[in-house]
């Protein structure tokens, strides 16, 4: 689903600058395994399912839970770098989020690398969950829906991908679509009922200063 707080979700995209970086960055003879590429990009328009459009707002990053990122293989298995122990480094710059990875813990971890330096792999995700109020949409006059994630909660991995996970695979595009706008909707029904909160509470506060000025 495109907002649910509670729920992990993934994105994937085409990495052009998704990439081992020892023939151009490493002055050594030693082979120095690092993979490095952007696992988002910012304000680019992204089509989700039939529909359906996202984007990534710049302030999505900020101050998001990275307390321990790992880097995968198609978002499973053993972790190949990792920001606890130094071998994964995670940033920000005007491009989107970007990750710079040491394969060289283990041997699965090389040989993904080997797939990234051949060009076999050349995709990156990001598994994260959205914050609370940290999501926007609007319905244009055709009845697409577009959305934007303005806060990320917690980035828990970023993965390079050989093909990309599609959401709607087990259901239907329209289906997928519907709840989407049910999800966008009860979003919007949840800040209206806390404004309406607040302004209530505004209006007895406001009341009970009135009271005791008599």
């Amino acid at each position: 689903m495109p907002y649910c707080p509670s729920k992990r979700q993934y994105r994937n995209f085409t990495a052009s600058n998704f990439r081992s970086i020892e023939s151009q960055d490493n002055e050594s003879n030693e082979p120095s395994y690092v993979v490095r590429g952007h696992y988002t990009v910012f304000d680019n328009e992204y089509e989700l399912v039939p529909g359906y459009y996202e984007s990534v707002a710049p302030t999505a990053l900020d101050g998001m839970d990275t307390s321990d990122v790992l880097f995968q293989f198609n978002h499973g298995g053993t972790p190949l770098a990792r920001l606890r122990n130094n071998s994964l480094r995670i940033g920000v710059d005007e491009i989107g989020g970007w990750a710079e990875a040491d394969l060289s813990g283990c041997q699965q971890a090389r040989d993904v690398y080997e797939a990234i330096s051949n060009g076999l792999i050349d995709r990156m995700s990001f598994g994260f969950t959205i914050a609370e109020d940290g999501f926007e949409w609007y319905e244009d006059n055709e009845g697409n829906i577009h959305s934007r994630i303005t806060k990320i909660d917690r980035l828990y991995d970023v993965s390079c991908v050989d093909l990309p996970a599609n959401e709607a695979t087990d259901i239907s595009s329209r289906r997928y679509l519907d709840a989407a706008i049910e999800a966008a909707h009860k979003q919007k029904e949840i800040i209206e009922a806390r404004a309406a909160e607040k302004l209530s509470l505004r209006r007895r506060k406001a009341k009970l200063l009135q009271l005791q000025s008599l």
